[in-house]
């Protein structure tokens, strides 16, 4: 019978080396990514069974990444392994696809237990915050909404390079559009999302796991 074949996304090398040493016993590394374009690029190119990924991760963040794949290959089960501990990330994750959630300091075997459960069409959540996630599931849809998603995938990218400080017209050289159309993208987050300002747009991305805090 045949191992069971794991990517790795997480830009954190040592967290990398890590998992390598707790999963490689049991099942097959195929490699390792650590960015989102990576990631999605890796699933094409490797056809993983699982990927087990960061959430925060350079260019792509693991959840779009995870909407990029779903794309093209919906049966690959993305397991997330994050730092992020507010049941908002674990929430979006989970409306994206994911077949997993669990935090990094969560104990080594609860990631086997989610790769195993990945193989066999379920879904792990780590205990710690399982319930939490279930009522969230139960509310009204309409009051659950993820704001984030009336974002689009290149407002996505540009609020993230506003976070970093770049200016307009820097935006638009590092993404080969025009500053307009960068001022554009911005005006329409902050009209879609209801934000009054620059500064609330970039606490709006750190608070919903757009970037990093």
């Amino acid at each position: 019978m045949s191992r069971v074949r794991v990517l790795l996304a997480d830009d954190h090398r040592l967290v990398v080396e890590g998992l390598k040493s707790l999963l490689a016993d049991e099942f097959e590394l195929i490699g390792v990514v650590h960015d989102g374009r990576a990631m999605v690029q890796a699933a094409k190119e490797l056809k993983p069974d699982v990927i087990i990924a960061d959430i925060t991760m350079p260019f792509l963040n693991g959840i779009e990444a995870l909407e990029e794949i779903e794309k093209f290959s919906p049966d690959v089960r993305v397991i997330f392994l994050t730092m992020h501990r507010d049941v908002a990330y674990a929430r979006r994750a989970l409306d994206a696809g994911a077949a997993g959630f669990l935090l990094k300091h969560s104990a080594p075997e609860e990631l086997v237990l989610a790769v195993r459960a990945a193989t066999q069409g379920r879904i792990f959540i780590t205990p710690t915050l399982a319930a939490e996630v279930l009522q969230t599931l139960r509310r009204n849809p309409s009051e659950a909404q993820d704001p984030v998603a009336t974002l689009t995938l290149r407002q996505r990218e540009i609020l993230r390079l506003l976070v970093d400080g770049l200016t307009a017209k820097q935006i638009a050289s590092r993404l080969d559009i025009s500053p307009r159309t960068v001022e554009f993208h911005k005006y329409r987050m902050l009209e879609s999302l209801g934000i009054k300002g620059s500064a609330e747009l970039i606490h709006f991305a750190i608070a919903h796991g757009i970037v990093g805090p």
